[in-house]
């Protein structure tokens, strides 16, 4: 049986003509593209099926394609340079041999591989994120994560999904492509190596995912005491987040503002080196206010600035520690009046036992370490790079950011949670932390949080999202619901932090949120492992965000709508435009204003007032009873619904779902014509409703939190 064999660029390519099997290998990042090729011909007005051979002529590396009569009317022809292989389709005689080539089969990489989208597309108002293997008809790339390996799939078209599997996923594809397309008939299967390396992260390292499954949760005082919380303050708040907000997830309460002299700002004059609280608000100290945040069921937190300092005391007795201009004045910036010198093996070591100080011996597991990337002079990462900085270190040093932040890291130890406030995925804090602040505080001091201060937690989010969960959990800063903010706003908000599953530190003044505030914390917690499918950054305020949802009892999408302006806009999407089929019928649910919206072809677009959103629920009808929505989460059923079945021969629906303890949970189902409500009941105390409009709202009650089962009989 002839068989062509050849390597091409990085690629080893077969090719079987009697089975039409070809198996693209590329050794070095482990991608393998493996399936049947097929070419359909027009002829005369008429699909006819052709066949391949080896070469029949001189031009060993092309495969001929034959004819129903036998004769070679064109080639495929395997160009590649490096890592990217071309299937070309040529023409031979005839100077028009329309058709459709085909490849059908699948591909695989790495164990910790998943589908996603490495191409913008033009004009897209759409922003993608997925939790569980999920899959987009607009993803068109497959990335390794452990490996930081693309490999991107091209053609006229290309329809990729994912099947998990024990120790790898597999996707199976289908590409095409036309002979007489006017941009060449290929199929192209490309792999770049170093995807976030050698574009974006040069200090790349994969999140620890086994000792971080999922981004952190807490809350912290600044925006809203700033520098004016101490002991009396936090606890009063914990015992207040105790009761309300860490049944459902919460589980860190980090101090601010905490140093000796940091009564009021700037922060330049905290004594932020010595270790000693400030008496007045902490006169109990900070391993006593760690035990007391233990006590209440938090892990404790806390803040540091560590590259300088405002006390005069300090800097006298410790002076060759720190940086002199050429004239021997202090230099100075946002971390301190007096700033130190990284250079110095000696400074570094008091950095890494002044953490490994508040670490071991006060017990703080969580550590916010300010002053990182920033944007200017003011924050260390530029400072460092300064010539009159360099020229004022004592040793030769190349990389004195990367080695304060290896000293941070030491201090705290493998096991505590490292947040590099405004770290920045370009610097070497990727190779230590946990997470990062992806932005500046998000209200000006002694400041409300305002309209502004939304939208810039919002572009932050959109320019850095396409690192969450893979390097790092990015940090918005707060989220923050009070009443200083319409509802509308304070959905948004709630939306922009918890949907794309970034870190989530609430920071009201708890014991002042009425309940409807106090619920929107609820439903962004407990964080759900989100990953993002748009692996670029994003620059433009994209007004649809839609988060994929797959279990392995279900598929959804969750869709926030925003709109950013001041005026009413209509805003909307084609169910193509999400990655969906077209053709089908999608139920959709309106989560905050508790609505099925209905069944609906096409797409769906809403008539937005000015700086409000719209969060969906989006379901391919099943024509059974199926699940809509929960209002446990803004996820809507991705972290408390645990099982979903449909039985047509008994006419059952039943699931799981999980209940916290002494709280109300709706769950909304949609029973279409032609079945009838018999009955619904749950292992909990629970109460149906059965509306007009085909939807049955279940609420459950459970005296405890637990797993809770639940049926609905509506047989045909």
């Amino acid at each position: 049986m002839p068989q062509y064999k050849a390597t091409h660029g990085e690629w080893q390519v077969t090719f079987t003509p009697a089975s039409a099997k070809l198996t693209c290998r590329h050794k070095m990042s482990g991608a393998v593209v493996e399936g049947q090729l097929s070419f359909e011909a027009t002829i005369r007005d008429s699909c006819q099926a052709c066949t391949f051979d080896v070469s029949r002529d001189t031009v060993a590396d092309r495969l001929a394609i034959i004819d129903p009569a036998g004769d070679v009317q064109g080639y495929l022809h395997f160009a590649a340079k490096g890592g990217a292989l071309r299937i070309l389709c040529m023409h031979r005689a005839a100077q028009n041999y329309p058709g459709l080539l085909t490849f059908e089969g699948e591909a695989q990489l790495g164990a910790e591989s998943f589908a996603c989208r490495t191409t913008p597309a033009a004009g897209s108002n759409v922003v993608q994120m997925a939790t569980g293997p999920a899959d987009s008809a607009l993803n068109d790339s497959i990335f390794d994560i452990a490996k930081d390996v693309v490999l991107r799939l091209d053609g006229d078209s290309v329809s990729l999904t994912t099947t998990p599997g024990k120790k790898k996923p597999a996707f199976p594809l289908r590409m095409t492509a036309r002979p007489e397309a006017a941009n060449g008939c290929a199929l192209a299967f490309e792999v770049e190596q170093d995807y976030y390396r050698s574009r974006y992260v040069p200090h790349y390292k994969p999140l620890d995912k086994k000792r971080l499954p999922t981004a952190p949760t807490g809350w912290m005082s600044w925006n809203v005491y700033f520098d004016q919380a101490g002991e009396e303050e936090n606890l009063a708040e914990a015992r207040v987040a105790a009761r309300f907000l860490r049944p459902f997830g919460l589980q860190i309460w980090s101090i601010e503002s905490w140093q000796d002299n940091s009564a009021t700002l700037p922060v330049r004059h905290f004594h932020n080196l010595n270790l000693k609280a400030y008496e007045p608000q902490f006169p109990h100290g900070m391993k006593w206010l760690a035990d007391q945040i233990r006590a209440l069921g938090f892990m404790p937190g806390i803040w540091t600035a560590p590259f300088g300092t405002g006390n005069e005391e300090f800097y006298r007795a410790h002076k060759s520690w720190f940086l002199h201009d050429t004239k021997g004045r202090p230099m100075s910036n946002w971390c301190g009046l007096y700033l130190l010198d990284p250079s110095q093996p000696a400074v570094r070591q008091h950095m890494k036992a002044m953490h490994r100080t508040m670490a071991k011996k006060w017990g703080y597991e969580f550590f916010k370490i300010d002053g990182m990337s920033g944007r200017s002079k003011s924050y260390s990462a530029h400072f460092f790079e300064r010539p009159e900085v360099r020229k004022a270190f004592k040793c030769k040093c190349e990389n004195p950011f990367g080695h304060c932040v290896k000293a941070f890291r030491e201090g705290i130890g493998r096991n505590a949670i490292f947040l590099a406030c405004q770290g920045h995925y370009s610097g070497p804090e990727v190779e230590h932390a946990d997470a990062a602040r992806i932005g500046a505080d998000i209200v000006s001091p002694n400041q409300p949080s305002q309209w502004h201060n939304v939208l810039a937690q919002a572009k932050w989010t959109l320019n850095q999202l396409f690192v969450n969960n893979i390097i790092w959990y990015c940090d918005p800063d707060t989220l923050l619901v009070g009443d200083y903010h319409p509802i509308d706003t304070a959905r948004i908000t709630t939306t922009i932090v918890a949907l794309p599953g970034q870190l989530m530190f609430a920071g009201d003044k708890l014991g002042a949120l009425g309940s409807e505030r106090m619920r929107l914390l609820q439903q962004a917690l407990p964080v759900c492992d989100v990953r993002p499918l748009d692996l670029f950054p994003i620059f433009d305020m994209l007004p649809v965000w839609d988060l994929k949802v797959r279990r392995p009892f279900g598929e959804w999408d969750v869709v926030s709508l925003f709109n950013w302006d001041n005026r009413k806009r209509k805003v909307g999407f084609t169910f193509e435009e999400i990655g969906l089929p077209a053709g089908e019928t999608y139920l959709v649910y309106d989560f905050w204003n508790k609505r099925f919206v209905g069944a609906m072809q096409g797409g769906y677009t809403a008539s937005l007032p000015g700086r409000s959103s719209r969060l969906l629920a989006v379901h391919r009808s099943t024509g059974a009873p199926q699940f809509l929505s929960t209002d446990r989460h803004i996820t809507q059923g991705a972290v408390s619904l645990e099982d979903l079945a449909w039985d047509e021969k008994a006419g059952m629906l039943t699931g799981r779902v999980r209940t916290i303890n002494s709280v109300s949970q709706a769950l909304v189902f949609h029973i279409p014509d032609g079945f009838e409500f018999k009955y619904a009941k749950a292992d909990c105390a629970s109460a149906v409703d059965m509306r007009p409009d085909g939807t049955l709202v279940m609420e459950l009650i459970n005296d405890e939190t637990a797993s809770v089962r639940f049926e609905i009989h509506a047989p045909r």
